[in-house]
């Protein structure tokens, strides 16, 4: 159950997105790329930077389509449990929970579109990557897999 802060939280944002209905999606500020190692090989993805609170609010809302080899990485500067949700989201996604280190915790699978079901990332995470569902099975991403790119170093 959600801490009163994390409830106010999710209801701000719901405000914020309430507010935002009916505009063109937006796209964060910030572009980067990031790698992501497994053992079927390295996987570059472009994504889009979610590094402050407006763009890590609206995300990937509104969005019909995500191409593959792209995504949305929310960086939170600081390790932290997150939670997320689909609230205005029209795409399947899958959430890919970043330690600090580079490690993957954890990963939600093809998400539920429009759902406001609190996706918890397991554990303190610095950085979130969205990406179309499906991704992860497709490309072999597991936890403890290595992410390297600006935020993290490089792959070792």
């Amino acid at each position: 159950m959600p801490s009163r802060f994390a409830a106010a939280l999710l209801l701000a944002a719901a405000a914020i997105a309430t507010g935002l209905a009916g505009q063109a999606p937006a796209q964060a500020a910030g572009r980067g790329t990031i790698e992501i190692v497994t053992k079927t090989g390295v996987h570059p993805f472009a994504v889009e930077l979610a590094t402050n609170d407006a763009e890590r609010s609206r995300g990937l809302m509104f969005r019909k389509e995500l191409p593959e080899g792209q995504g949305m990485l929310f960086d939170f500067e600081r390790e932290q449990p997150v939670s997320f949700w689909m609230h205005n989201t029209y795409i399947s996604l899958d959430m890919i929970f970043i330690r600090g280190d580079g490690r993957i915790l954890s990963i939600a699978e093809n998400t539920e579109p429009l759902s406001d079901r609190l996706v918890p990332s397991g554990g303190p995470v610095r950085a979130v990557l969205e990406v179309i569902a499906g991704t992860a099975v497709k490309l072999g991403i597991a936890p403890g897999d290595r992410v390297a790119g600006a935020i993290f170093g490089r792959a070792r």
